[in-house]
């Protein structure tokens, strides 16, 4: 069997990892190839990186830290297998190299996971060496000159070309490309699996055999015998005869909450104790393959659609949990609706995985939140494929035809703004990443400087030293939200009230400051481009503030009798 040598570089930890610049849909454009050996550069890089770390903090051989690396990997989605395959492969040429002082830049070029290509520099994370790359570079493919793993072909293939991780790599595929959960018995986008757009993604089913069973529905027959909308709330009281759903829920003006949003509303996160030597344990990689099957996203963590308690320690709640309690018959109607790459111009291919019947379900609260892909892509130039106010107005104009012909009347949408990402490069530039914290040698300068010099850079046109391109991107940023606005103002629907909201990212820093944060904290340390759980949760308090004070009717009631459904059904259910 011919292994995919190169791709494999990148698999034990990281084949996902180095995929993370996916996020932004840039990348549509441009060869799959050439992106795929980039990407490749990026985890090979990382993972030499931190092998050369870890046996740097515990006095050991790199043998000895590949090992204990692989050692820390779960058995689940064969990670610890594969890590161990690829020492058994690569290891010998690792150490060799590293043992002459080589970096982990020098290391994947002269291993060829790193490839300079003709016209273009040599692209890498480190300070360049104190000798000339090339010579350095010389000297580095004599010493494994003799290997047998350079003999092998490189190939293009995926990494899910390998026989025991195909079934994983189709199961992830399948949820990526149609954004409903890949276990649905009764096909109704609802799920008891809680990875591959699961339940992490949307409200849990409570009958995945029954089509007619899922949250946000209106009740049948007042679920006097079963409940078929999933929030928990059934039976008939003894007391009276009358069914709780009907005693509790009648008039209380239910509603769900559904995300129309990229990598940003999907809480996409890199945990920064997988590549910081100094944080890594066995328990670091625990929530690993929950990561991997959920495209590095953390939708149960998001400050929209989050159930689950924060693991940043802020108090505050998301959206949908400041509905639920609000009124508790809203149990469950969630959706996040969103995926890494989304923008205004792609929303049409994965919209029709949001779940709503018009005659059958409850009115929806829906926020579109497109925050930064119409002017973030990794090309050299950006601003060619930066959308213009023209094409973002036709398609905003599809999406809320769409959604008039598929919401409840009585439903309300709003539009975030875009945010400013010149944000990033005035808090981050000259901060060190996590992959240069051990040692001082790696800014998030030059960070953004090796994505871009890749063309795998998230959002060139901000993670850019070029204070005349951040502010060009900013410019555009600010036209298209202006063009948001005025949409929201001018165009009315039958079934639901349109409205606009800025995204606040200032209000919150400051709001963050006066907590005794810093600026830089509200930012994802690993890709140095995502808003934060923290920020995100900040963003949902302001969300819900405004929303309070100038629309309250789009919250609906608060429940009188949310404290009776506590007594009588306990948590509902959970989630």
């Amino acid at each position: 069997m011919k292994f995919p040598w190169k791709i494999l570089m990148a698999a034990p930890l990281f084949f996902l990892l180095a995929l993370h610049t996916s996020a932004s849909p840039a990348y549509k454009d441009q060869p799959t190839t050439s992106h795929s050996g980039s990407r490749v550069c990026v985890g090979c890089v990382v993972v030499v990186s931190v092998i050369e770390q870890l046996a740097q903090v515990r006095n050991s051989t790199a043998q000895a830290a590949m090992e204990r690396l692989c050692s820390y990997l779960p058995e689940k989605l064969f990670l610890k297998s594969t890590c161990y395959l690829v020492i058994h492969i690569f290891g010998s040429d690792i150490i060799k190299l590293l043992s002459a002082d080589m970096n982990a830049d020098v290391v994947c070029h002269t291993l060829e996971f790193c490839k300079q290509d003709a016209g273009r520099p040599l692209c890498h994370l480190y300070p360049p060496p104190k000798v000339a790359w090339e010579l350095t570079l010389k000297k580095a493919r004599h010493i494994v000159e003799k290997s047998q793993t350079l003999k092998y072909p490189r190939s293009n293939s995926s990494i899910c070309s390998l026989p025991f991780l195909a079934k994983i790599c189709q199961e992830i595929k399948s949820a990526i490309k149609k954004s409903v959960p890949f276990k649905d018995s009764d096909s109704d986008k609802y799920s008891v699996f809680p990875t591959l757009r699961g339940y992490h993604w949307r409200g849990r089913d409570c009958n995945d055999h029954s089509k007619t069973a899922y949250p946000g529905r209106r009740p049948d027959n007042w679920d006097a015998h079963q409940d078929s909308n999933c929030n928990g709330i059934w039976g008939i009281d003894p007391k009276d005869g009358i069914p709780y759903e009907k005693k509790f829920c009648e008039g209380s003006q239910p509603r769900g909450i559904i995300l129309l949003g990229d990598s940003a509303g999907a809480h996409f996160h890199i945990a920064p104790e997988w590549i910081t030597v100094l944080q890594i344990s066995l328990n670091s990689f625990l929530n690993l393959p929950t990561a991997v099957s959920n495209e590095l996203d953390w939708p149960q963590f998001s400050g929209i659609t989050g159930f689950l308690d924060s693991t940043s320690g802020i108090k505050e709640d998301s959206i949908y949990l400041r509905l639920r309690k609000r009124n508790h018959c809203n149990h469950r109607d969630y959706q996040n609706i969103s995926k890494n790459g989304a923008s205004s111009q792609n929303l049409e291919k994965f919209i029709e995985s949001l779940s709503r019947n018009q005659l059958l379900d409850y009115p929806a609260i829906v926020i579109y939140a497109m925050i930064g892909n119409d002017v973030c892509n990794g090309k050299m130039d950006p601003v060619p494929g930066m959308t213009t106010p023209e094409k973002l107005y036709s398609k905003v104009m599809e999406t809320l035809k769409y959604l008039n012909s598929h919401l409840p009347n009585g439903s309300h949408v709003i539009f975030y703004g875009l945010a400013d990402g010149a944000f990033l490069w005035d808090h981050l530039h000259n901060r060190y990443h996590p992959l240069g914290q051990l040692n001082k040698d790696v800014t998030y300068a030059q960070l953004y400087s090796f994505l871009s010099c890749l063309q795998l850079s998230p959002c060139q046109g901000w993670m850019s030293a070029n204070k005349t391109l951040r502010a060009l991107t900013s410019e555009r940023a600010e036209l298209l939200s202006r063009t948001l606005k005025t949409v929201a103002t001018r165009e009315k629907f039958t079934n639901f009230n349109l409205f606009y909201l800025d995204f606040a990212f200032q209000e919150i820093t400051e709001e963050w400051q006066r907590r005794g944060g810093q600026p830089w904290q509200l930012i994802e340390p690993v890709d140095g481009f995502h808003p934060n759980e923290v920020a995100s949760i900040l963003l949902a308090e302001h969300f819900w503030k405004k929303v309070q004070l100038q629309w309250p009717e789009v919250l609906g009631k608060e429940n009188p009798f949310n404290s009776q459904i506590e007594q009588v059904f306990g948590d509902q259910g959970g989630h």
